[in-house]
Order: structure tokens, then sequence, then C-alpha cells
């Protein structure tokens, strides 16, 4: 095999040749598509005590975060007849009879050097106060408790948990040549408060979150070969973790994180390998002539997937976590690669290639049977929301990279971009404590 041609080697060579012009302070978020559907919900603004200025308008945070679900449809505040602030306001036949199903009103009030916000979730067909909560906030930590408080009324809506207050990395590209940064960022999940993790004017990819969302490993190659880095969010401090010489890539934390599961060619051949990130101590899983790549983690620790051309094309694979033989369990198409479980186990996102073009698919891995979710040409890197309801992934549009997401179960999708640059290889946080 002509190893300078294979697939998975050619996917990563576009990834890197991307570029861009100036960069932008954060993304901006466009919903797509699939709110038809979605169940009306009115978010009025929330009342304001006399002379207070809060730094963010807090409804209108709330009602965003629902409406990138897919699952709501916000009301407009100018249709709204009514802006009631207290329960005392409220009359749910006014509601009804715009056709509403839910109601969410609230005060922010001083507290403090801070502020205190409460908010009311109301059932407008049965009268019934569904949540009532109060949350103390500072002036810099009010989008956070909006989005505490979407997640709240999302949960207690649909049962499932939100992911409003979780957060994503990315990397952003802009220039070219021997002007081009690169730049690692988090940012809150709706893009607001980016973070630079790292910049470089090489490349960086493949960010991943440890569990507790505390760290994130990832591949840089800033000094002019790839090693692997973990890095506290907090402190900035890091450790690099690999690099021997060839191939240092796709780091991927257990779910105890206390291991770090990625690819090494120190032998040779691409292969996965398990770092234990205490004792040091590095493991060798794979033995075999071919390319073994992109490994991820069974949310119970017990098993990994990866990509491996072991069959003759790039295909997922998994094995038992503390080595062995390996099964294949992506069936149909030439190409399924860049695979991570979803949080209940039950299925994988992975990219699959269709007639040529490269799309996110989530493979049942009981039925076997692949389901779609994009329908672009270079979608790649796909990551499951923390509860398992979204993927975000890059895509291309209008001949730049950009993040998109879209619903596991077709309820909804949304485009992050930038108003120039490259975004790509996003990552999306687990549910922050």
């Amino acid at each position: 095999m002509n190893r300078s041609r294979h697939p998975l080697l050619l996917v990563l060579s576009t990834l890197l040749l991307w570029g861009a012009g100036p960069l932008e302070a954060r993304l901006n978020i466009e919903i797509t598509g699939g709110i038809e559907a979605a169940q009306p919900i009115a978010v009025v603004p929330f009342g304001v005590s006399e002379g207070l200025i809060p730094p963010v308008e807090i409804a209108a945070v709330v009602a965003a975060d629902l409406a990138r679900t897919g699952r709501f449809k916000p009301m407009p505040t100018r249709d709204m007849l009514d802006l009631p602030t207290s329960r005392d306001q409220v009359d749910l036949r006014d509601w009804s009879l715009l056709g509403m199903n839910n109601l969410v009103i609230g005060q922010v009030e001083p507290e403090g050097s801070g502020f205190r916000v409460s908010f009311s979730l109301f059932d407008v067909f049965r009268g019934d106060e569904l949540a009532s909560t109060s949350i103390l906030s500072t002036g810099t930590g009010m989008r956070h408790t909006a989005h505490r408080i979407a997640d709240i009324i999302y949960e207690k809506l649909t049962g499932q948990t939100g992911v409003a207050a979780t957060r994503i990395a990315y990397v952003t590209a802009t220039g070219r040549g021997d002007s081009q940064t690169v730049t690692l960022r988090v940012a809150d999940a709706d893009g607001y408060n980016p973070q630079t993790i790292v910049s470089s004017s090489e490349p960086i990819m493949s960010p991943a979150w440890s569990p507790d969302g505390r760290r994130l490993a990832y591949v840089s190659f800033e000094n002019r070969r790839a090693a692997i880095y973990v890095q506290e969010l907090s402190t900035g401090r890091r450790d690099l973790v690999a690099s021997y010489p060839g191939i240092n890539g796709s780091p991927a934390f257990s779910p105890d994180g206390r291991r770090l599961a990625m690819t090494l060619s120190k032998e040779g051949n691409p292969e996965i390998h398990v770092l234990n990130l205490l004792s040091r101590e590095l493991v060798r899983l794979t033995q075999h002539f071919a390319i073994d790549t992109e490994p991820a983690w069974s949310p119970d620790g017990r098993h990994l997937i990866f990509t491996s051309d072991r069959g003759g094309s790039p295909q997922i694979y998994r094995m038992s976590a503390s080595g062995g033989p390996a099964e294949r369990i992506s069936v149909e198409g030439d190409y399924n690669g860049r695979a991570s479980y979803s949080p209940d186990g039950r299925s994988v996102v992975m990219v699959t290639r269709i007639n040529g073009a490269f799309r996110i698919g989530v493979l049942d891995t009981e039925r076997g049977i692949t389901r779609l979710l994009s329908s672009g040409t270079l979608d790649e890197s796909p990551s499951f929301a923390p509860n398992g309801s979204m993927v975000i992934y890059a895509t291309i549009h209008g001949g730049r990279g950009v993040l998109a997401a879209a619903s596991v179960d077709g309820g909804g999708s949304q485009r992050l971009s930038q108003d120039s640059g490259q975004v790509r290889e996003p990552a999306w946080s687990p549910l922050m404590q």
C-alpha cells in the first residue's frame, strides 16, 4: 500500500491546510433548521429592581439556549401582550390564547455585591408551576446563571439533562504560510466567553476533555514534530506526555481520567497505546501491520473503539481496553472513521463516506444501522453533547471551516461560525460541576 495516499492521511492533510483571514473574538450561532415542530414557550424579560443594570439580559440568553436545542420555539418579545415578572401578575389564560405550552418569568435583584436571580416555570394548559428557583450570581457569572436556568427548564420539560452550561473546545486558524496562527480555544456552548488555551504558528489538533472538565489533551506541532500535551484549564500548567519519533496523535481520556489512549508509531507502525497518567506506564494494545488510530473509550471504560484499515478500507473496530482481539463494528460504506461513543454507550458517531462526500453518521451498534446527521462534503471531527442529544462537528460553509451541530433525533440544527477565519476540531465538554 502507498501510505502517502492512504485515506486517513489524506483527510488529515486536508485539515492541516485550512487557512484564513483575521480572527474574531467569538463564535456566532445560527440556527439552521428543526424548530418548526418545536414546543412553543414564552420567556418573558426578567424584572429588574429600580436602578439596577444587570450585565446580561437573562431572558434573552435563556430563550436562545432553549431554541438551540431544536426542541423549543421561544416567543418573540414583541409578540407578548403582557410582561409579568411575578406570580400574581400571571394570567395563564392569556398565554393559552397565544398558543404557548409553557411560560417563564423572573426577577433580578441586588444581593450583597452580586445578584439574586429568581424564576418560575409554568405549564400553561394545566395551570401548574413546574419549577421555582433562586440563584445567587456575580456580574461576571450572569451568563452562566442564565445557562443554568435554561438547563433546569430543559430538564423539567424533557426529563433529560441540559447542556447550556457546558463548554466546547475548538481550533481556529488564521493567516497562511509563515503568518499562520493556530489557536486552541474553549468557549461556552453558545460561543461566548472564549478562552485561549494555547496559540502557535504550527498545527494544533485533536483536543480531548478530561471527564471532570478541568483538563484538555491535544496534539501540538509547535516544535516541528507532533507531541501530545495535557493542560489544566484553570492554571495553564501543561505536561508533555508523548513526544516519540513519528506519530503522536488522537489522545482520549479514559472515563476515570487516569489513562490516556493515543496513537503512536514509535515502533514503526501506527498502533493504539494506553498511558497511565500517574505511573507513566505505557502499554501497546494493537499488534497489526495496518494503520490503527483514533481510539475512543466506551462510557464504562471496558472497551476501546478505533479506526483501522486492516480489512482493506478504514473501518471502526472494537477491542477490550486491556488488549486482545478486535472486532469490526461498522458494516456499511467503504470509509468510516473518527468514531466516539454516545454517553449511554448504545451508539457511536463517526465520519462516513457517501458517494465521495464525508458526512457525519450515527451507528446503532446493536443493529448495525447508520443514520446520517449531516449533508456536507467534508464534515469531520464529530463529538456528542454530554447528554447525547446533539452532535457538534466541523464542516465547510461558504468556503470556510465552521462548526455545526445537529440534533440526534432530527429535531434541530445550528451553525457556529466566525466572521472570518477557520474553525475546526470541536470537542464538547462533559457536564460541568
